[in-house]
């Protein structure tokens, strides 16, 4: 089975993304209400620079989003996982790893020194992804957020690195 090749997202990304975004789209790991069909996947806070995307045989099966946790200078060292998708398809054959994996080293690219993911905590299957890319569990909000009728936990995850060049 060939890898997924990763890459940076491009503007003509934007109908795939959209699409894969409304089809992935589950109470088991968003937070927010479903996208609409003319909701722009890309937005002035997340640009195609914020995205990198997964393919295999050359199609877009993927993406991870990274950001800042918050607009503050005093954790700018920080990136944080603001999204992540893989299509049903693609599934199983190594996509969400490839995807956490070049997260990570994009991070550390741009000098962040942490980075850092929400995930619900009833998406065990997430969970033991993040885990298996070297995040831990670093603290739990219990029943944050109440959705499909039940409250769920949110789950602070993440894992600290120096970044190349960079000095303790």
């Amino acid at each position: 089975m060939p890898a997924p090749h990763i890459r940076q997202a491009r503007s003509d990304d934007e109908q795939t993304l959209r699409r894969l975004d409304q089809e992935t789209w589950s109470y088991q790991h968003a937070v927010s209400p479903p996208p609409g069909p003319d909701d722009p996947f890309f937005r002035e806070t997340s640009g195609p620079a914020d995205h990198l995307v997964a393919e295999l045989d050359g199609a877009v099966v993927g993406y991870v989003r990274l950001g800042f946790p918050t607009g503050l200078a005093s954790n700018a060292h920080v990136r944080q996982i603001r999204g992540l998708a893989v299509a049903d398809a693609a599934r199983g054959k190594g996509v969400g790893r490839a995807l956490v994996q070049a997260a990570v080293e994009e991070a550390r690219r741009l000098g962040a020194r942490r980075i850092t993911l929400r995930v619900l905590g009833h998406n065990t299957a997430a969970r033991r992804l993040y885990e298996s890319g070297g995040f831990a569990v670093e603290g739990v909000q219990p029943g944050e957020f109440f959705l499909d009728g039940r409250y769920v936990d949110d789950v602070l995850m993440g894992q600290s690195f120096t970044p190349p060049g960079a000095t303790t």
